[in-house]
């Protein structure tokens, strides 16, 4: 499954981004926030999307989205098991994926154009875990 999550500066690239997990024939759920006229605080979204997908770790990432992508990443990677990368490249995406193993995708709402994000996320999507040396790695991240 799939979760998103955003404050009112990534609604608007949120919504676009629905219909390339539509494409991809993903299960979805969009956690908020549902509005860019209100403005919400970044981390109660990354919370509620940090849980998500500790809750099914083996199967279950996520896409969270603020105006810049830096101030939800930090919330999110408080989280135990949360590898979030913000990606401003689709190379960016590539990489995090083959050697770092993130399952949640951080775009900036502000600073991505719809266009790019969703080529960033088609690469997430496409792109699996290479292990090897970079398992190792990974798990000392997780202290």
């Amino acid at each position: 499954m799939f979760y998103l999550a955003s404050d009112h500066a990534g609604f608007a690239l949120k919504e676009k981004l629905k219909q390339v997990l539509i494409d991809y024939k993903i299960k979805f759920e969009d956690l908020g926030t549902n509005s860019l006229e209100k403005s919400v605080d970044y981390p109660d979204f990354a919370h509620k999307l940090a849980k998500k997908i500790s809750e099914n770790l083996t199967q279950n990432r996520g896409i969270g989205i603020c105006g810049t992508g830096i101030g939800i990443s930090i919330a999110l990677n408080r989280h135990r098991k949360i590898r979030a990368a913000r990606c401003l490249s689709v190379e960016d995406a590539e990489l995090t994926r083959k050697h770092n193993n993130a399952n949640v995708l951080v775009l900036a709402g502000r600073k991505t154009t719809p266009k790019l994000a969703r080529q960033i996320l088609r690469k997430f999507l496409e792109i699996k875990f290479e292990g090897g040396r970079h398992k190792k790695r990974v798990s000392k991240i997780e202290i």
